[in-house]
C-alpha cells in the first residue's frame, strides 16, 4: 500500500482517548500503517493500548513518539496543545504531517502552528464523531462510519499534505469537508458546544434539587433528561478546554439562545399557544433534516 495516499509507514498518536484509539483500530483493520507509536501521560493508558493491540510502541515522551513519524495525530485536551507542540517539535522530521482531532480549530492553529519546524505541515482536523465514553478501551473502528470530518488547513498549507490527511479519514469511513477555521468554530459552537453547555447546566440544576426531588428525577429520567445526562457524562477536561478555547463563538451563540429562551418564557407566561406551536413545528423540520443527512 506504499503508493496509497492513506498509508503511512509510521503514525504517532499523541493521546489515546476515544478518537485516537478508534483511529488506531481502523488503521490496524485496514493496514494503513506499518507502525503505530502511542504517547500518553499515564502508564495505565499505555498498558491498555498495548493489551488492546492498537500500539506497536508506547512512551510518555512526545519527542520520542514522533521520531521518524510521517503522520502525527494530536488527540489530547486543547489546553495542553502548546506544551505538546513544544515537546515534540525537536523530534519532528522534515515533511511530517501534524493533524489533530479537536473540536476547536482556531486554537489549534494558534497553539500548534508557531512551534512546528519549517518543512513540517499542519493540517488541523475534526472528526465529528464520538460518544460520552473516554479512554483507550472506549474506542471502536466503526466510530467514523458515515460521519463527517472537517479539515481546516491554514492558507498556504501544502496541498499534498491536506490530500493525505483527507485520504486517511476517507479510508476509515468519513466524508470530508474543507472549511475556514473561524467558520468551523462558529458552526460547532451551535451544533456541539452550546448543546453540551445546556446539558451540563440542566443536569447541574437537577443535582441542586432537594433530595426527595432528585431521587424522582433519576427514577423517571426516561426521554429528554436521560438524553441530557448522556451528553453531560462527556469528558470534563476536554469540554472545559473547548469552552475556554472557543469562548467568543460560544458566548455569541449563548447570547442568541438566551434571547430566544426569554421569548419562549414570555410566550408560556402569556399563554401564546400559536407562538409555541409555530416554534415546535419549525424545529421538527430540523430533526427531519438531520435524519435525511444520515447523522441521526
Amino acid at each position: 500500500m506504499a503508493n496509497d495516499p492513506a498509508f503511512f509507514e509510521r503514525i504517532a498518536l499523541i493521546g489515546i482517548g476515544l478518537i485516537n484509539s478508534s483511529l488506531a483500530r481502523a488503521v490496524k483493520r485496514d493496514g494503513l500503517a506499518d507502525h503505530i507509536a502511542v504517547c500518553s501521560r499515564t502508564h495505565a493508558s499505555l498498558d491498555t493500548a498495548r493489551e488492546l493491540g492498537i500500539a506497536d510502541s508506547t512512551t510518555t515522551d512526545a519527542r520520542q513518539a514522533v521520531d521518524g513519524a510521517d503522520l502525527i495525530v494530536v488527540g489530547t485536551p486543547l489546553g495542553v496543545y502548546a506544551d505538546i507542540a513544544r515537546a515534540m517539535a525537536p523530534g519532528l522530521k522534515a515533511g511530517a504531517i501534524v493533524t489533530d482531532v479537536g473540536s476547536v480549530k482556531q486554537a489549534v492553529i494558534r497553539d500548534l502552528g508557531p512551534h512546528l519546524p519549517e518543512g513540517v505541515h499542519l493540517v488541523p482536523g475534526h472528526p465529528v464523531a464520538g460518544t460520552e465514553h473516554s479512554g483507550p478501551e472506549a474506542g471502536f473502528a466503526e466510530l467514523f462510519d458515515g460521519r463527517f470530518c472537517i479539515l481546516t488547513p491554514p492558507p498556504g498549507t501544502d496541498d499534498d499534505a491536506t490530500a493525505r490527511v483527507r485520504a486517511l479519514w476517507e479510508q476509515v469511513g468519513m466524508s470530508i469537508e474543507i472549511m475556514d477555521a473561524r467558520h468551523h468554530d462558529q458552526v460547532l459552537a451551535i451544533t456541539s458546544h452550546l448543546p453540551h453547555l445546556i446539558a451540563y447546566t440542566i443536569v447541574g440544576t437537577a443535582t441542586d434539587l432537594e433530595d426527595h426531588l432528585m431521587k424522582e428525577v433519576v427514577r423517571y429520567s426516561a426521554g429528554g433528561f436521560r438524553d441530557f445526562t448522556r451528553i453531560a457524562a462527556s469528558d470534563p477536561v476536554m469540554w472545559r478546554d473547548v469552552f475556554l478555547n472557543n469562548r467568543e463563538a460560544v458566548l455569541e451563540m449563548l447570547g442568541r439562545f438566551s434571547e430566544d429562551l426569554t421569548a419562549l418564557q414570555r410566550a408560556i407566561r402569556w399563554g401564546e399557544g400559536d407562538k409555541l406551536f409555530d416554534l415546535f413545528t419549525r424545529t421538527r423540520e430540523i430533526r427531519r433534516g438531520v435524519i435525511d443527512a444520515k447523522q441521526a
